[in-house]
């Protein structure tokens, strides 16, 4: 099994007033050379966003775009017609395909926004644009990691999908649990991120906002600890 670490401290950083971010690869001010991507995951943003700010209308094109708030709430509208909220507790999907505009505005004025923005590279280019969003409670079980996005060919049909072989899975954690995640192809590698709490991977030991990517194997022994809560994406590795 291969490995890299990105331990919190090491994410690039931005202040824009209105928006605090953390970036786990390359993005706007933030370059480095060896942390473009994991594998097919391009995007993984730690951001707060100020009461009533937000992005506004801008432009997408072939990307898998992911949005789990985690506190807050987002207001959403976008050129097919969407919108709406989304709230700490949800989670949203859009498919950029051949463009979308969209806007993600801090729905509180009086409260910080903070989310993850996720995008992932699909595996087809130019596909209609469509937009979906669930809420994550009822798709997870305890002390285990669920899948809560899927490709599209693995996906029910009221289950969150994306455009790619790429699974999205979170673990919450009550009680000290060892578990074994088994990939859904042994060609993929797993960027594992520490939501909060604290886990051991290959006798790493990660905190809070902490990442490993691993790949070249079939499955990885996570120990998470007491009160963790862990998002561990499977992505094409080429």
């Amino acid at each position: 099994m291969k490995k890299i670490l990105h331990p919190a401290d090491t994410r690039g950083t931005a202040d824009y007033g209105w928006l605090q971010a953390r970036y786990s690869f390359s993005f706007a001010n933030f370059f480095n050379p060896d942390r473009i991507q994991f594998g097919k995951l391009r995007v993984l943003n730690d951001d707060i966003v100020a009461p009533a700010m937000g992005f506004g209308k801008h432009p997408h094109q072939n990307m898998e775009i992911v949005t789990i708030p985690q506190q807050g709430a987002l207001k959403h509208r976008d050129s097919m017609g969407n919108e709406g909220v989304i709230e700490s507790g949800d989670i949203q999907i859009m498919s950029a395909g051949s463009g979308v505009e969209h806007s993600e505005m801090n729905a509180n004025t009086t409260q910080s926004v903070k989310l993850f923005q996720i995008w992932v590279f699909p595996e087809e280019e130019n596909v209609s644009p469509r937009y979906d969003q669930k809420k994550i409670a009822p798709l997870l079980k305890n002390n285990q990691f669920s899948a809560v996005v899927k490709p599209r060919s693995h996906a029910a049909a009221d289950e969150l999908w994306v455009h790619q072989q790429a699974w999205f899975n979170i673990g919450e954690f009550s009680e000290t649990t060892i578990t074994d995640y088994k990939l859904n192809n042994p060609a993929n590698g797993a960027y594992i991120f520490v939501i909060d709490g604290t886990i051991v991977v290959d006798n790493e030991t990660l905190n809070k906002r902490d990442a490993i990517g691993v790949w070249d194997t079939n499955s990885v022994s996570i120990t998470a600890e007491k009160d963790s809560r862990v998002l561990l994406i499977e992505v094409p590795m080429n």
